[in-house]
């Protein structure tokens, strides 16, 4: 006869096919099965424990029947003491039931402690690839985040260029300022406020070349223009010539032919 927990362990395995190869049970399965198996034991724990009950109450109500029968006999303490000792007897046996119960039920208590450990360490190998993949996607939003905080430093590089402009302008316009309340109060020593004065002297210098530069080419250009806008009205002088000219050879052309027609109809009438 196979004992319970080796027919559950039997079950939890799954079922041998004929080819040899174990094929393990769906998990609702086993779980249905052990629920099962745990309803029926809790089951059979309480039906025992149901007829303690009854016998502990059976024997004390025993008792308490001999106890008011002993005192119809002439010899009440002995009979009081045999009815005691009848109880104890009774007593004891469902004392040790009771402690084997108790022991069972213990032991059940542990054996599903261990149980739902084993579960629960079974899910938690079951979560960890989706644990995985969470830590998985945290990591790429991580990464993603980084990617969109580098392009964003890339952008800011980029246009780095037209805040520092921005900057130098302001800073120059704060030292200029400074120079200038410098040179006003007198702080400044002669030898800074003369380079200073050089160097203002080569900007403008350069400004001036610069917008001589820029005269000459404009100079230049409107000159180009000029030449440009003499041609284009000779090339329009040259055929408004040629379309006179081809109207005056066409007009004497026609006015050719008029004549032709004409010496042609004065022959025609003087042969008739």
């Amino acid at each position: 006869m196979v004992s319970g927990v080796d027919a559950t362990a039997g079950g939890a395995q799954g079922a041998r096919p004929a080819s040899g190869a174990l094929v393990p049970p769906a998990a609702s399965d086993v779980r249905a099965n052990e629920s099962d198996s745990n309803a029926a034991i809790q089951n059979d724990f309480a039906a025992r424990q149901k007829v303690l009950d009854r016998r502990t109450a059976e024997n004390n109500y025993q008792y308490g029947v001999a106890q008011h029968n002993c005192y119809d006999t002439f010899f009440v303490n002995h009979c009081l003491g045999k009815a005691r000792d009848a109880m104890r007897v009774v007593q004891a046996d469902i004392r040790h039931q009771q402690l084997a119960l108790d022991e069972e039920q213990r032991a059940d208590n542990a054996r599903r402690r261990d149980e739902q450990a084993a579960l629960q360490r079974a899910r938690e190998q079951a979560d960890a690839p989706q644990r995985a993949a969470n830590e998985a996607a945290s990591a790429q939003a991580f990464e993603d985040k980084q990617r969109q905080h580098a392009l964003d430093q890339a952008q800011r590089q980029a246009e780095a260029p037209q805040r520092a402009a921005n900057e130098q302008a302001f800073k120059q316009k704060q030292q200029q300022h400074a120079l200038d309340q410098a040179q006003r109060d007198g702080a400044a020593a002669q030898s800074q406020r003369d380079a200073n004065q050089a160097a203002y002297d080569k900007k403008q210098s350069d400004f001036q070349s610069k917008l001589d530069q820029a005269r000459r080419e404009g100079q230049q250009k409107a000159q180009e223009r000029a030449e440009k806008a003499q041609k284009f009205e000779q090339k329009q002088a040259d055929a408004a010539k040629h379309a006179s000219d081809v109207e005056a050879r066409q007009k004497q052309a026609a006015e050719k032919a008029q004549q032709q027609q004409k010496q042609q109809q004065q022959q025609q009438q003087q042969g008739q």
